[in-house]
């Protein structure tokens, strides 16, 4: 791809309520905009991504031009993108197609969320629309019943008590669990690690380290995953600015970032155990990157939740299906190990404002590729990939991308 990261910005996730979603979105675009060293009137379109305001603030149809107007940019053309959880990387991915394709030199990508609010029913709610509505009803009746044929307890109604993507990812644990013998001590050793790694940034929301005896011992929300094995609730924004190569030597980069490639697809009806859209989407990045998964420094996972890093380690081929446990028992997905994930703290310990985070793990590995990224920096950090998915349609997510990035000469 001819698409170059020429700036970052991102507010700390967490609970934000002083602000509302123009003033957090507003400060992630600003930051970015400083940090390219470019002037608002530079950019020459942006893709902005948000995907609950509509049901949580009311904000609908233009929710990308009240965030940039708040700054005093305007005229240019805006795209608002919704795509579940995977928007704001659908967002980045659409943004570095155009910029590749000639259209434009210099553009805007920001994601921005705003989910922190006093009636969590409310907020676990807009996870709702994330699946098929029309068979809403069966959804949750196959979640219950699978709960209960595997032994699972659910401590009261997914979309009431917790997002209804915890069932989903449970049930996936269980299968995992029973078909390649996963214990709940491997998640709970994700979920320290990504502790660890979250204790080390200003970012997270999350800043204080879990031992693997603590995560199994907090609270269950729905068998076999206990609170610190699913992401939080937050607000927050990230935001990338995307350069032509011609723009970037114009500019002066010292420390370009390429995209290498971005792949973004939808699910499809598959059989259980055949490839899906991980496998797909990854193999298609690296093809297109012309790298493989051992090339790869350093990744920033779609942790939603513990065992859905796990089972990304297999997807994406770091390991064999069903080794993902080992993977992280012996330490490579570590800072330190082999190839260390999710150094950010992960979308576990990171947080999770769904429209900011594919676009928060852009601002991390480009972060690490640079050099910035303080007391979490993997040595000689040159290549990363960022894997983001959004929404649940079947038997695997609604919408999903990968991209990979890699340090400038």
């Amino acid at each position: 791809m001819n698409a170059y990261v020429a700036g970052t910005g991102m507010t700390r996730f967490g609970r934000h309520t002083e602000q509302g979603l123009k003033s957090i979105g507003a400060c992630a675009v600003t930051e970015a905009i400083e940090d390219a060293g470019i002037e608002p009137g530079d950019i020459e379109a942006a893709w902005m991504s948000n995907a609950a305001a509509g049901v949580l603030t009311g904000q609908e149809c233009i929710r990308g031009e009240v965030v940039l107007r708040e700054i005093g940019i305007g005229r240019l053309p805006v795209v608002n993108v919704e795509n579940a959880c995977a928007s704001a990387s659908t967002a980045f991915n659409q943004a570095c197609a155009m910029v590749s394709a000639g259209l434009y030199d210099i553009v805007l990508a920001c994601g921005f969320e705003k989910m922190y609010f006093e009636d969590k029913r409310k907020v676990f709610g807009a996870f709702m629309g994330a699946v098929d509505v029309e068979r809403l009803q069966s959804i949750l009746d196959h979640l219950k019943d699978s709960a209960k044929k595997d032994g699972g307890t659910q401590t009261g109604a997914p979309g009431q008590s917790r997002s209804m993507f915890m069932d989903i990812y449970a049930a996936a644990a269980r299968t995992h669990m029973t078909r390649y013998g996963t214990t709940r001590e491997h998640f709970a050793m994700i979920s320290a690690k990504n502790s660890f790694h979250g204790s080390l940034n200003p970012r997270a929301q999350f800043r204080d380290a879990l031992s693997v005896e603590e995560v199994l011992a907090a609270p269950t929300i729905c068998d076999p995953l206990t609170r610190p094995m699913c992401s939080p609730i937050g607000d927050g924004a990230a935001a990338a600015i995307i350069v032509s190569e011609k723009k970037m030597r114009e500019l002066g980069l010292r420390k370009p970032v390429q995209v290498l490639s971005s792949v973004l697809r939808s699910g499809w009806d598959h059989e259980a155990g055949s490839e899906g859209i991980s496998e797909v989407c990854g193999r298609e990045a690296f093809d297109e990157a012309g790298l493989g998964p051992h090339d790869l420094d350093l990744i920033e996972l779609h942790d939603a939740s513990a065992p859905a890093e796990l089972m990304a380690y297999e997807a994406l081929g770091l390991c064999a299906k069903g080794e993902g446990g080992r993977l992280v028992a012996d330490g490579e997905t570590r800072l330190g190990g082999s190839i260390p994930v999710s150094t950010s703290g992960g979308l576990l310990r990171k947080g999770h404002p769904i429209g900011a985070t594919g676009i928060a793990q852009v601002v991390e590995i480009v972060e690490q590729l640079q050099g910035r990224a303080g007391a979490r920096q993997v040595s000689g950090a040159r290549i990363g990939l960022c894997h983001n998915g959004g929404g649940s349609i079947g038997t695997d997510a609604a919408a999903q991308c990968v991209t990979i990035l890699a340090r400038g000469a």
